[in-house]
């Protein structure tokens, strides 16, 4: 694409005039650059794009974008911010994809995770071509990638859909995480479908407010547009339970579903009973009910599988093949998982890392435990610093065993990372065991038949950030080590 067509996409004010050639990639890191690409010039946090402009026609790079003017032998287009503007040019460059997708997006402190695998597989069991984009990993039909955010940048994002579509993928669900919605990250996309699971305290690190980061997430309904088109109607599927609804309600032109369990919602889950080898209840839906004996544990699975149902149900899919698909559905990787070795005690690992999602887990174990309960939970470095106090608080609370213990220190001393969690817990009984494979084992070694031990925090996470080095570290197969050795 020509260099002064690809700019037609901005504004028209101000039209480009210069030199045109032709463009064969879009790139934002110098490192990418090869011949034909215009560099896009990017001031992030701790390193600024524009620094490596030169370095970038070097490599081949024949044209930048950038936000001051800059001495290079390269057409340089000036804007006032090329975060913005990249979004813009990634959309038009590779054919605006997602108007060829069937797009999902969901949003939510807690249960995107869970919640995109359920949608994912319900597509792909009526023999969808499916594509989903999340914490864990990016899939596009059968081929899967390593994820670094769960919201990549915009010009990752598209090229990400475009690859989607001459994959012949016909469906994509994503997590969109209110970082992404925040910094524009997805503009350009064309969602059908906005989901949101929950909102409790989580990156305020980032947000600085409640208030501000309920505001972040009431984009993605906002962004379905304010368009009614009866060939493709817009979908906001909303929790009911839960009051930030009010307010995404109220953000979006697009047909609202709710879904629930406390209050009356389109889609409302009744008779509710757990087990240790699953969930059943009754879906209440247009005044009848359908009983629904699903493998997942826990209430907030079920807040899950109403999302995931409501969400096929807008999208044409019968509730038959629905409730099929989230019946076999075992588990999503480091939620909820079990790790079991032949123990005669119960392992689980999962991610929970905010509050709201470490209460509602211990409370989920509460009901399965037959004796003590066990929770070995950290917290975080460069991240949120008021919810320490309160995830050891909520740990002491609903465990008869808590051991506070290092998760990704990052740059952060551990030590003091742990005194803050203490802070919130003084006076109550735990131990502190800041090297977390010895917390793991320490649990295991304490664990006696009919107890539970819960490994939260970093679920299907395979390393651990000290400092700046990724080590490898597992809960998983650190877990399985320490009850074998045992």
């Amino acid at each position: 694409m020509k260099l002064q067509k690809l700019l037609e996409y901005l504004h028209p004010i101000q039209p480009y005039m210069g030199e045109n050639p032709e463009i064969t990639s879009i790139e934002n890191d110098n490192r990418k650059v090869q011949n034909g690409s215009l560099f896009i010039c990017i001031k992030g946090y701790t390193v600024d794009g524009h620094d490596f402009a030169e370095s970038a026609v070097k490599q081949g790079a024949v044209a930048i974008l950038a936000e001051r003017p800059l001495t290079v032998d390269v057409p340089v287009v000036i804007v006032n911010d090329t975060t913005r503007v990249m979004a813009v040019l990634a959309d038009a460059f590779y054919g605006q994809p997602t108007k060829g997708l069937h797009l999902i997006g969901i949003t939510g402190t807690n249960g995107k995770t869970t919640t995109s695998h359920l949608i994912e597989k319900i597509f792909a069991d009526v023999g969808k071509n499916t594509g989903l984009i999340g914490t864990m990993y990016t899939k596009i039909a059968d081929q899967t990638f390593e994820a670094k955010n769960t919201t990549p940048e915009s010009l990752t994002l598209q090229k990400t859909f475009k690859q989607m579509v001459d994959a012949g993928v016909n469906l994509a669900v994503m997590e969109v995480s209110s970082h992404a919605l925040d910094l524009g990250r997805v503009h350009g996309c064309d969602y059908d479908v906005a989901v949101f699971t929950n909102l409790t305290q989580d990156h305020l690190d980032y947000h600085k407010t409640m208030e501000e980061y309920k505001r972040a997430k009431s984009l993605l309904f906002a962004q379905l547009g304010n368009a009614f088109d009866h060939k493709k109607p817009k979908f906001a599927i909303l929790n009911g339970d839960d009051p930030a609804s009010e307010m995404y309600r109220r953000s979006t032109a697009a047909h609202v579903v709710t879904y629930g369990i406390d209050q009356d919602a389109d889609l409302q889950a009744k008779n509710i009973k757990m087990t240790p080898r699953g969930t059943k209840f009754d879906l209440v839906l247009k005044g009848e009910q359908f009983p629904i004996n699903m493998q997942l544990i826990g209430k907030f699975s079920v807040y899950n599988v109403l999302a995931s149902i409501a969400t096929g149900l807008v999208s044409g899919i019968e509730l038959e093949e629905i409730i099929h698909s989230i019946e076999c559905v075992e588990g999503v990787s480091g939620r909820f998982e079990l790790v079991n070795a032949g123990q005669d005690y119960t392992v689980i690992v999962d991610y929970a890392h905010t509050p709201d999602s470490l209460e509602n887990v211990l409370k989920t174990i509460q009901h399965l435990a037959e004796k003590r309960i066990f929770v070995i939970v950290g917290c975080g470095g460069d991240r949120d610093r008021t919810k320490r106090p309160l995830m050891a608080q909520i740990a002491c609370r609903f465990a008869t065993d808590t051991i506070l213990t290092s998760d990704n220190p990052r740059s952060e001393d551990p030590l003091a990372i742990l005194k803050e969690m203490e802070a919130g817990v003084q006076g109550d009984a735990y131990q502190v065991i800041p090297d977390r494979k010895k917390a793991i084992q320490a649990a295991v070694s304490q664990a006696s038949t009919g107890d539970v031990i819960l490994i939260a925090g970093k679920g299907h996470e395979t390393y651990q950030i000290i400092g700046k080095e990724v080590h490898d570290f597992d809960d998983r197969l650190v877990a399985r080590e320490a009850i074998e050795e045992r």
